[in-house]
This record gives C-alpha cells, structure tokens and sequence, in this order.
C-alpha cells in the first residue's frame, strides 16, 4: 500500500561509508573515547619527559616524548598506551599489516597541533584521520 512506505532515512549508520560495523569491535570509537586516550597519552608524555627535566616542570619536552611514544607504538602495536587502556586501536588501509611510519608521523604531527583532530567529519573521524587514511575503532 502506498500508505505504508516510508521514505529513506537520510541518517546512515557511523563509518558505514568505511565499510565498518555501526556498533561493536571493529565500529568507529566515540569521541570522548579518543579524547580519553589522548588525554592519558598526554599526561604518559608530561611524566616521561618529566623523568628528564627534574625538578623542573617538562614544557614543550612533553611534546617530544608524545611524539615519539605515539609514533613507536602505533607503527610497532597499532594503537598508544592510552588506545590499549581504553579498547580502541588504529585501523588502516591494509588490514593485517604494520602501519605505514609516514603515516604515523603525519597522523602524529596534526595531532599534536590539535585543531585537526577537532574537524570532524560525519562519521567523527578528524581531519588527521582522514589525511591518512586511518581510523580510531573499538578493538
């Protein structure tokens, strides 16, 4: 019956254009998730450069150690301390594989300034995300 139809959603499932499930392992982490393992790799970064600078405060040191711990594990584990504590992992192109360093280093820099990592798009990846053809999901 005509009656009985509805029109399409316009609303489609999170990372459904990436091929992802909408919910579970494998599904795109929400972003406080993300923020969450950022904020606890940021905070892993100030103590390690920390160790260093005593008894002075770390400054920008911290952005250093951050940069090499997320860089060294992404490309050795596929995901920082902060993703393994929390359940999330990086996801790439090529399953099954080690994550590119170029793309750890790009990842890592835009990052590291912030601003990326805020635009986001309908799916809730950031711009650092889509530049490397990566995203942050549920393990």
């Amino acid at each position: 019956m005509v009656g009985d139809v509805q029109p399409p959603s316009q609303e489609r499932p999170r990372g459904a254009a990436l091929g992802l499930p909408s919910d579970g392992p494998g599904s795109l982490a929400t972003f406080s998730s993300r923020v969450g393992a950022f904020s606890l790799d940021a905070i892993a970064a100030a103590l390690v450069a920390g160790l260093f600078t005593a008894p002075s405060l770390p400054g920008n040191w911290s952005l250093l150690s951050f940069a090499l711990i997320t860089v060294g594990t992404l490309v050795a584990f596929g995901q920082t301390p902060g993703m393994r504590l929390l359940g999330l992992r990086l996801a790439h192109p090529r399953p099954g594989q080690r994550l590119a360093l170029w793309r750890a280093v790009v990842r890592t820099g835009l990052l590291m300034v912030l601003v990326p990592a805020l635009v986001v798009d309908a799916d809730g990846r950031g711009l650092h995300d889509r530049l490397t053809d990566t995203a942050v999901v549920r393990d």
